[in-house]
């Protein structure tokens, strides 16, 4: 997209920002710092409590879980934004396989940000009610 912003562009693309505007968007995307990674680091580990929120911008990484391969996550790909809203333990290690640059939102920060604006808290919880309403009785 010519002349968007990098930061907004991949974010906009999370279900869990999907109901918010183009100008929350932009608070999002500032409390999104821009990170490298090498070869072979953990970013989350199964069982762990999540503290962030990831987006890979360039290389790739393996999802596990319970030991087994279950995906291969590459540029555009996202995991972790539940734990920016809960408390949950991660349901998979992911681990890079190549450099990564990734953008990374603290569950710290984002809240500071939901207390400073209702119209993204109340946009996210449109979010997940459109998330999980599938599957509500």
């Amino acid at each position: 997209m010519a002349g968007g912003n990098p930061k907004i562009d991949l974010i906009k693309r999370v279900p869990l920002f999907a109901s918010i505007s183009k100008s929350e968007l932009a608070e999002v995307a500032s409390i999104a710092d821009e990170i490298d990674l090498p070869k072979g680091k953990v970013l989350i580990q199964q069982g762990d409590t999540g503290r962030e929120f990831f987006i890979l911008i360039e290389g790739t990484a393996d999802v596990v879980r319970d030991e087994r391969h279950v995906a291969e996550l590459g540029p555009g790909d996202f995991f972790g934004e539940i734990a920016l809203i809960s408390k949950v333990p991660r349901n998979a290690t992911i681990t890079t396989t190549s450099p990564v640059r990734a953008l990374v939102i603290t569950d710290r920060a984002f809240r500071a940000l939901l207390d400073h604006s209702p119209t993204i808290q109340i946009g996210v919880l449109l979010a997940l009610a459109e998330r999980i309403a599938p599957t509500a009785l």
